[in-house]
């Protein structure tokens, strides 16, 4: 009884929380374009949905924003070619991923999330009937989750990674170990996954590996051209280095090394508001131009740094790059995707905050990654690689491989629902 009076109490202040949240939000709106976004959002998701609503069955697969819709994307194209007679509904929590989303042609449908009240998830649940719910890695929103257990409707965790330190397994995390089991399975992307959920009685689990192995591996079979960063490529002979997702810390770095001989730089920060931009031009002088600027019929002989300000092509990128630089190692939060650079068989280079990401790790053990905190240790590193002799090909030809041998988690995942028949044409 004890326990079930606290655990009430936590969900009374975590809804709490989120109704204070939402009305931060509403203030915030009018000055801050991220919270404006949020909250535009948020106010068409019923009607929208209200006219699809006949369309369905549907299956709901969230994500938290474009990371995420990446990891979760091949897992949604074999739900689709699996079960043809579907619906696909995506939804997200971030402005940034909803942006990206509402672009992609393989969802019958894009949504924001509502706020996770209680009246919201019950109102969005039963508006969309899922016949299957799919999240993707975490974003774990209680009231959601809740609703589509209490529907009895299949609800699956994809590609999640979990660790010590989480509040899954502090003795604080009654609510969130109570929210795990809301779901039918959790498909998570190692064995010290499933041992750690097991330590805390949660035994709905299994090891399938992560789907970012499979959705990087598809981009590098069939590429979409990019003229313009050809065209940029093929001026001169010189190295490239692609550097993505920056933000000012690896930026710092970065800019000392060489560029204005030996060296060329294609470089897509993580920000690309206008500020950001001129900043980085600020950086690197009369030889960068940003992309939006550069023709093909331009004379890109004389530039050093092509600086990227649009969203959707940095997966491609990398196959330009002699060398690759991911961005956010400085960062709390840490590296971005480091599978996008290494799928193409390019070594990698990140700063020192990469240990909670299990494929970072991997490729520096493979030795196919470098970890950096100084500018004269990215020097060292990118002269290394770039020095006569079989190195870097060792670096790439790791990448490659390292890739290779972790695809294969989206067959799995699409196995076990055929399996148990959580779905019929």
């Amino acid at each position: 009884m004890c326990r079930e009076a606290t655990h009430c109490r936590i969900v009374f202040f975590y809804n709490l929380f989120i109704t204070i949240y939402g009305l931060l939000l509403r203030l915030a709106a009018p000055f801050v374009p991220k919270a404006k976004a949020w909250r535009a959002g948020r106010h068409r998701w019923e009607a929208e949905l209200q006219k699809k609503r006949a369309e369905g069955p549907w299956i709901w697969m969230h994500c938290a924003s474009a990371g995420e819709f990446e990891q979760g994307k091949p897992v949604l194209e074999a739900l689709r070619a699996a079960w043809p007679g579907h619906r696909i509904l995506v939804s997200f929590f971030s402005p940034s991923g909803y942006e990206v989303g509402v672009k992609y042609k393989g969802a019958d449908a894009v949504t924001y999330l509502p706020l996770d009240t209680a009246a919201n998830a019950r109102r969005f649940v039963s508006i969309v009937d899922p016949a299957l719910v799919v999240f993707i890695k975490y974003d774990f929103w209680y009231q959601h989750l809740k609703a589509v257990h209490e529907r009895g409707t299949p609800l699956l965790l994809v590609s999640a990674l979990f660790r010590p330190g989480q509040s899954f397994f502090k003795w604080y995390g009654g609510v969130q170990r109570r929210l795990l089991q809301f779901f039918t399975w959790l498909f998570v992307q190692d064995e010290a996954s499933v041992s750690l959920l097991k330590s805390i009685g949660v035994t709905h689990c299994s090891a399938a590996g992560d789907t970012r192995f499979d959705r990087v591996a598809t981009i590098t079979q069939a590429p979409a051209p990019l003229p313009l960063i050809e065209a940029f490529a093929q001026h001169g002979s010189e190295p490239i280095l692609v550097a993505g997702s920056t933000w000012p810390e690896d930026e710092a770095l970065i800019e000392k090394l060489p560029w204005q001989s030996g060296l060329r730089l294609i470089i897509a920060p993580h920000e690309i508001d206008i500020a950001h931009i001129d900043a980085l031009r600020a950086r690197f002088g009369a030889a960068a131009v940003a992309c939006s600027e550069l023709e093909l019929h331009d004379s890109a002989a004389a530039l050093r740094v092509l600086i990227i300000d649009n969203f959707g092509m940095l997966s491609r990128l990398y196959r330009y790059g002699s060398i690759t630089y991911i961005g956010g190692g400085f960062n709390k939060s840490g590296i971005h995707n480091t599978l996008e650079a290494a799928a193409w068989g390019k070594p990698v280079i990140f700063g020192p905050n990469y240990q909670k990401f299990r494929e970072a790790r991997g490729l520096v053990a493979a030795g196919a990654a470098f970890s950096v905190s100084r500018s004269e240790k990215l020097a060292e590193v990118v002269d290394g690689l770039l020095a006569p002799g079989a190195g870097r090909q060792e670096a790439s030809e790791a990448a490659a491989r390292y890739v290779e041998q972790n695809i294969g988690a989206t067959p799995r995942i699409i196995a076990w629902i055929q399996e148990k028949r959580l779905l019929t044409n």
